[in-house]
């Protein structure tokens, strides 16, 4: 069914909880395969951490965007520009493709984006996807039949949710299930600042869905799939072990954020860009210069936030004592793999990190783009 349409620790794309609507997130139930499945961690992280990149696992790649590690082994990774969702396999890294998803209409810094499991992907072999089509940015989901031959694997998508404003930059794109089982979404105000405030307009905002794409039961507005707002780019989302939700957004000119998200809460662009004394504004747990970060994909493992830096081309360490930051973010691989996008959970103190030196921004001599194995604490 198709729904309507200089690095500071305080509470800032450059050029509480999750769960119930009081923000506790003990509602939550299920848990989506590939999503974040944190430790319990007794004790607030080391203030010091450490990187390692342990191998390559796949290179070569095509404008990777999104990254879906399957249950049962290898990983989905979208293509922006080519519009096309490839399976890697983790041990050989030989990629197949499994198909173009249709409707995808790439330019600037749209295209195809975010990709998700479905809650009941070993049943329903759903896979969802956040794209740009022709007219707006929408998510529809397609099932996924490896019996097919390569190329022919994914199903005709259907649409969920639609009317997601598009632009030739900030189109949000992350997408992930909740420990909730809720389809939440990240998007941009594609470059129309006033949207991010207009509680009508589901651009600039985190949104909260069912899987079938209607607004999400206990949502802070009725009726409404708006779960925060006041955003300008949002292109991170990760819940720690408490089911509390964060999100990563690019600022203009001066300050990238990390936020705790609680719902209903207003995290006040274009009024505020990072900390700011406005009053009803949620600020920032941490906030960067634009050429430090210009943050993307973020994943939590055993107390920690890491975030992925496109300007910035680095690995960000932000450990965490509930929804503050504990210590000062620190900085790995600055440089060392150009533009990184996307950062997922790859089990115990692993990560997958994907580079993003094909979209149109990067550097040649960072060379092509590749899916990473990282060791981290």
């Amino acid at each position: 069914m198709l729904a309507a349409t200089a690095l500071l620790l305080t509470a800032g794309c450059s050029s509480g909880g999750e769960g119930g609507p009081d923000g506790s997130g003990r509602t939550g139930t299920g848990k989506a395969p590939g999503a974040s499945a944190p430790r319990a961690t007794a004790s607030v992280p080391p203030a010091k951490g450490s990187v390692r990149v342990l191998r390559t696992v796949a290179e070569g790649l095509k404008t990777p965007w999104g990254l879906a590690p399957l249950p049962g082994g290898g990983l989905l990774v979208s293509s922006r520009d080519e519009g096309t969702i490839s399976r890697i396999d983790e041990k050989t890294g030989r990629t197949t493709e499994l198909g173009t998803v249709s409707g995808v209409s790439p330019a600037g810094e749209g295209g195809l984006l975010g990709i998700a499991l479905s809650p009941d992907f070993a049943s329903d072999r759903m896979v969802y996807a956040y794209f740009t089509s022709a007219s707006d940015n929408r998510i529809v989901r397609m099932r996924y039949d490896e019996r097919r031959p390569a190329g022919e694997q994914l199903g005709a998508p259907d649409t969920v949710f639609k009317g997601i404003p598009k632009g030739f930059v900030h189109n949000g794109g992350r997408i992930a299930f909740g420990p909730d089982g809720m389809l939440y979404a990240g998007t941009g105000e594609s470059g129309r600042e006033g949207l991010s405030q207009d509680r009508t307009s589901p651009g600039g905002k985190v949104l909260r869905l069912t899987p079938e794409g209607e607004p999400a039961p206990g949502n802070p507005f009725p009726d409404s799939p708006v779960y925060s707002y006041g955003h300008r780019n949002v292109q991170g989302l990760a819940w720690d072990d408490r089911q509390r939700l964060f999100a990563a957004e690019f600022g203009q000119d001066t300050w990238d954020e990390l936020n705790a998200i609680r719902p209903g809460d207003n995290y006040g662009w274009p009024e505020a860009e990072g900390k700011s004394s406005g009053a009803g504004f949620h600020d920032p747990l941490a906030q960067w210069r634009t050429d430090e970060a210009s943050p993307s994909g973020i994943a939590y493992v055993d107390g920690v936030i890491w975030m992925a830096g496109l300007r910035g081309k680095r690995l960000w360490r932000v450990p965490l004592n509930g929804t503050s930051a504990s210590a000062a973010p620190q900085a790995f691989l600055t440089g060392d793999h150009g533009r990184l996008r996307t950062v997922v959970p790859a089990g115990g103190d692993r990560l997958w990190l994907v580079t993003s030196n094909t979209d149109g921004r990067g550097d040649p001599k960072d060379g092509d783009d590749r899916v990473l194995e990282v060791r981290v604490r």
